[in-house]
């Protein structure tokens, strides 16, 4: 992995405006979440379980020996350090791949993956991106995990015909880019398929939102996930509610709707704002309301945080929840031995580095002649369809202009400071509208 790099000028640069950190650094996977007393169709895993780790020692039946011929150059753009860090994403793509050339590589080739470091800043995150295309002529991009990779760079991938398995897309352009399919579910869809649980699976009637970012580039693709959820149901929200700076108290919006008697309420925001909202609620008498926060709040951090106290919190898992006992498939079973093997915290963002990963293997070990730029865009202009357990959407790429290939999540709910799954069936937007 390469150090920090320094700034250095690069021509047409000076067109991102440092207003991409700060929206990309809110979207830090905009979730969030409080508590709730209704658990409705809720099923824990058994007390005491643990998740079964067991790595597969070659993948799709190699078998163990060195890959030693020419190598496959494949990128990868993480925010390693800066305002928001994605570490686990990258470490995670880096053991897929050191798995695969210790198992004879792509025909004898070893996959060389260079991991760049855009540090949350559009400038370097532009350097980077024309280093990998040019400079170490990369054929993919496989699960960058960046706060504006997508923002920064896609204008530039469609130039190159280089094309990105994101294995976390954060911000509106990551699913808006022909040249980019990101694995995850994403904030936005996220709100919207939130919004659809509450309405649809827990049959609430009075169903509300609250944003608490007020950040350029994503006010209006969080407003587009509500009306998005209106036009799926025919439903109306109850109320809307935005918080003016997110260093403000949440606390007049979670009065504001009980006030307006909402039943359910969908909420976003930072780690750090889902724990204050999970006290603010139970310090307030609000736990009569099902909050619903996004995939970022699925964390052991919030659940030590909250403890007994945030016992009804829920969150999105964009991917199968990491933490269920009873997820048993064989995908599964290998990402969990292989992330402890290389001792890598199993967090989702950890999960989408290795679905990325995985798919982008599958890929390569599957094209016939030279793995070149070229024919590895002529193979994902092809994949329309790739299932696997860890997702409830098949994924994709194809040759559309833009890609949001996950529209399903699966949601877990916080009981005596656990997180436990709330939901047995992945919970799908019709249609994939």
């Amino acid at each position: 992995m390469r150090s920090p790099l320094p700034h250095r000028s690069t021509p047409a640069v000076g067109r991102f405006r440092r207003t991409v950190v700060a929206t990309a650094t809110a979207a830090l996977l905009l979730g969030s979440a409080a508590c709730a007393r209704d658990t409705t169709s809720s099923t824990t895993t058994g007390a005491g379980a643990q998740p079964k780790a067991e790595a597969a020692d070659c993948p799709m039946n190699l078998s163990r020996k060195k890959a030693t011929g020419t190598p496959i150059d494949i990128g990868n753009i993480g925010s390693l350090t800066g305002p928001g860090t994605f570490p686990e994403t990258s470490k995670a793509v880096k053991a897929v791949f050191d798995r695969l050339n210790a198992c004879g590589g792509v025909g004898g080739r070893p996959v060389r993956l260079h991991i760049e470091d855009d540090q949350g800043d559009p400038t370097v995150s532009a350097q980077v991106a024309r280093r990998l295309a040019e400079q170490d002529k990369v054929v993919l991009n496989v699960g960058s995990a960046s706060l504006l990779d997508c923002a920064v760079n896609s204008a530039y991938y469609g130039k190159q015909k280089l094309l990105s398995i994101q294995g976390t897309g954060v911000d509106p352009v990551c699913f808006n880019s022909p040249s980019i399919s990101p694995v995850n579910t994403g904030p936005f869809t996220g709100v919207t398929v939130s919004l659809y649980y509450a309405s649809e699976i827990l049959k609430k009637e009075k169903v509300c939102r609250i944003r608490l970012f007020d950040v350029p580039g994503f006010v209006s693709a969080f407003d587009a996930a509500g009306t998005r959820w209106e036009k799926i149901t025919g439903k109306k929200l109850t109320y809307r509610g935005a918080i003016g700076k997110t260093t403000d108290d949440v606390t007049p919006l979670l009065l504001q709707a009980r006030k307006a008697g909402c039943q359910a309420v969908v909420i976003d925001g930072l780690e750090a704002q889902g724990a204050a909202v999970g006290k603010a609620v139970k310090a307030n008498g609000l736990n009569d309301i099902t909050w619903i926060g996004l995939t970022s709040y699925y964390t052991d951090g919030v659940a030590k945080q909250l403890s007994s106290a945030g016992d009804g919190l829920y969150a999105n898992a964009e991917f199968e929840p990491y933490s269920d006992a009873n997820a048993d498939s064989a995908a599964m079973r290998d990402m969990r031995g292989l992330l402890k093997k290389n001792d890598i915290p199993l967090t989702s963002f950890a999960e989408g580095g290795y679905l990325a990963a995985t798919i982008a293997e599958t890929v390569l070990l599957n094209i016939k002649g030279e793995v070149t730029r070229e024919s590895v865009d002529a193979a994902l202009a092809k994949l329309k369809t790739f299932n696997t357990p860890l997702i409830g959407s098949p994924y994709s790429f194809g040759p559309g202009n833009t890609h949001a290939p996950n529209q399903s999540s699966k949601f877990v709910v916080l009981s005596g400071g656990k997180w436990t799954v709330a939901t047995k069936d992945w919970i799908t937007l019709p249609d994939g509208r």
